[in-house]
């Protein structure tokens, strides 16, 4: 059978298996060489490139794995994608307004992704929102265009508030929106003092609640936002102080990654009677801020599953477009500027983590004896009936049996009742029995809850050159699934089961969640690497994954370059990024290498007075001890 299936395996059932150009969204997909290849533009005409083409490219320059792989390209086409698609709904429902985007710096604040969706957003005015300090300041010095928004959200102090006023001074266009009612005075008395008039908003605590893992960041008793009566509140004290036709933002947001496309109509429902009540007021507004949250499909299947989502993003602008022109024109108000927060769907797919694979924990399918031996308890005799008597009919029963078994000879292992090899001949037989409900498992349509766990018990560990800590925290922290394959040999059939391990020292460096169309699958199929190179891919990991990553080992940021593929398919290597040495992690922890070596010189150096080693041996140790502080964390091969 497996011989069949090796000579039969073709790319296309990688391709399903992996799901790759479902979650892939023309960006990526598989060569007729069994070799993922990238095409950044989506177009099917264009050039596509193999990733192990780049990472020869990258081996050749001298940068080694792991390495996060960056495609401008992809940003460029993202940021274009969503763009055009409120455009497209504009035109097509009449709407009277424009749309005017602006990034979230949160998703991922890295310099260079900043830069270039500065570069990629100007031809449609695509702006910034910042929730800090920091990321305001990041900011200012990248977005020159006069047309984008600065949305300020988050707590502000008055150098918050100063240097987003200043902004507006220099020909920029911020909007302080209100997330405390306490900081409505702090932006009037320092505007009134720098004689600026700003742009304010406010952000809105909406009852509608976001699905998904972040629904309880919203609702009436979400963590940010003035509910209606405290908004009533600012409208008030603006008026008293003159001030009412600075008020020109409605904002709210109901979660990230919201899977169901219902929830932003009811969000939009609500937020369009306020908003209209606000223009009522006599509040000129002109901007309706719908917020983040739309979704990114990580698993490919098109559903309202937390990692998931059930429209597509020409859906979800269409949808939006449609719900605000409606409301506005019911209550005969002006069509305002549309604005989102779009970070996850900008970002995800530009990045992708390459990392290889240093060696397997295989499971050992030991085949038990044929025969009982001589004078064998009765438990193992019952453990061998079960093994003998299995089949589809009987799988249920024959797992109760043989877990009762195996646990009663473990016992009386345990109380000296019988011998090692006895419990021994119980673990084949168990294991032999487990391996072969799992084989019939893949002829049943349903398959028992208590029986999904086999197949991850019977995985072989796959352990990967990276740290989830790191790279991947979302996977640790939240359950996060990311698409995950190899990026090579998808012509051969994949014949293990495995789930993967990092190297860091933790019993949650682990991935044992993969993306399945059907549902979450505790393991993923793999080549055998056999003692060659073998390199896996992790998709869609632009958004968070850089910076909510930490140190746990000492593991540090991965080599990253970024990459550009034209139209013809040649390769540029814009920018690469060494990852951290020892040293640099060392110092982010507060040891100074210069000290470190000076400690290991002295006990070097006594080491040869007490003859314990040559001074030859002295400048070998030093030789490999500075050479590993000026090495990468990870294994270099």
């Amino acid at each position: 059978m497996k011989t069949e299936l090796l000579q039969r395996w073709t790319v296309e059932q990688s391709a399903e298996l992996y799901g790759i150009r479902s979650w892939g969204r023309g960006y990526f997909d598989i060569a007729p060489n069994g070799e993922v290849v990238v095409r950044p533009s989506r177009r099917p005409d264009a050039v596509a490139v193999s990733l192990m083409s780049i990472v020869a490219g990258l081996r050749d320059r001298g940068l080694s794995l792991p390495v996060l792989l960056r495609f401008e390209d992809i940003l460029r086409s993202r940021i274009a994608l969503l763009n055009e698609s409120f455009q497209a709904a504009i035109r097509e429902a009449g709407y009277r307004g424009v749309y005017r985007g602006v990034y979230p710096v949160k998703v991922n604040q890295q310099q260079q992704v900043i830069e270039r969706i500065a570069e990629f957003g100007r031809p449609y005015h695509f702006g910034f929102e910042v929730g800090s300090k920091a990321e305001l300041i990041a900011v200012l010095a990248y977005q020159d265009d006069p047309e984008a928004l600065l949305v300020c959200n988050g707590y502000k102090d008055e150098e918050f508030v100063d240097l987003a006023l200043y902004g507006l001074r220099m020909g920029l266009k911020p909007v302080l929106v209100l997330d405390m009612p306490e900081e409505l005075e702090l932006i009037l008395d320092r505007s009134e003092r720098m004689g600026v008039r700003p742009c304010l908003g406010v952000r809105c605590k909406l009852t509608t609640r976001g699905t998904g893992h972040w629904s309880e960041s919203s609702g009436d008793r979400g963590m940010y936002g003035l509910t209606v009566s405290q908004i009533v509140d600012v409208v008030d004290r603006l008026r008293a102080r003159g001030a009412l036709d600075m008020l020109r933002m409605l904002h709210f947001h109901i979660g990230s990654q919201v899977p169901n496309i219902r929830t932003f109509q009811d969000a939009c429902r609500e937020a369009a009677r306020i908003y209209i009540g606000l223009v009522q007021e006599g509040a000129p507004m002109g901007y309706f801020n719908v917020g983040g949250g739309l979704a990114v499909d990580y698993d490919g299947s098109h559903t309202n599953y937390s990692c998931s989502s059930n429209y597509t993003l020409q859906e979800y602008a269409t949808d939006i477009v449609e719900w605000i022109a409606s409301y506005m024109e019911e209550s005969g108000i002006e069509h305002p500027i549309i604005v989102s927060e779009s970070g996850r769907a900008i970002v995800a797919h530009h990045s992708v983590l390459l990392f290889n694979v240093l060696g397997v924990t295989r499971f050992e399918r030991t085949p038990p004896p044929e025969q009982l031996p001589e004078r064998a308890p009765e438990a193992l005799g019952r453990l061998y009936e079960v093994w003998r008597s299995l089949n589809l009919k009987n799988l249920q029963e024959s797992f109760h049996d043989a877990v009762y078994y195996r646990d009663e000879i473990r016992a009386q292992f345990d109380h000296g009742l019988t011998d090692l090899r006895c419990r021994a001949l119980a673990d084949r037989w168990f294991w032999a029995i487990m391996v072969r409900i799992n084989e019939l498992l893949a002829d049943t349509k349903r398959v028992p809850e208590e029986l999904r766990g086999i197949s991850a018990a019977l995985a072989d560990v796959y352990h990967g050159n990276f740290s989830v800590f790191q790279s991947l925290p979302d996977v640790w922290a939240i359950d996060q699934v990311f698409p995950i394959m190899p990026i090579h040999r998808l012509d051969e059939y994949p014949s293990r089961l495995g789930t993967i391990s990092d190297i860091t020292c933790d019993c949650d460096g682990k991935i044992t969640r993969f993306v399945d169309m059907q549902d979450i699958s505790p393991v993923l199929r793999l080549h055998d690497p056999d003692g060659r190179d073998y390199i896996l891919g992790v998709f869609l990991t632009g958004a968070y994954q850089e910076t909510l990553g930490d140190l746990h080992n000492l593991f540090g940021d991965t080599n990253v370059a970024n990459i550009r593929v034209s139209e013809s398919g040649q390769v540029e290597y814009v920018r690469e990024f060494d990852g951290d040495t020892v040293a640099d992690v060392l110092s982010y922890v507060e040891y100074n290498p210069v000290e470190l070596v000076e400690r290991v010189r002295g006990k070097a150096e006594q080491a040869v007075r007490l003859g314990l080693i040559s001074p030859q041996d002295r400048r070998q140790i030093m030789d490999a001890y500075e050479s590993g502080l000026r090495g990468y964390t990870y294994f270099e091969r």
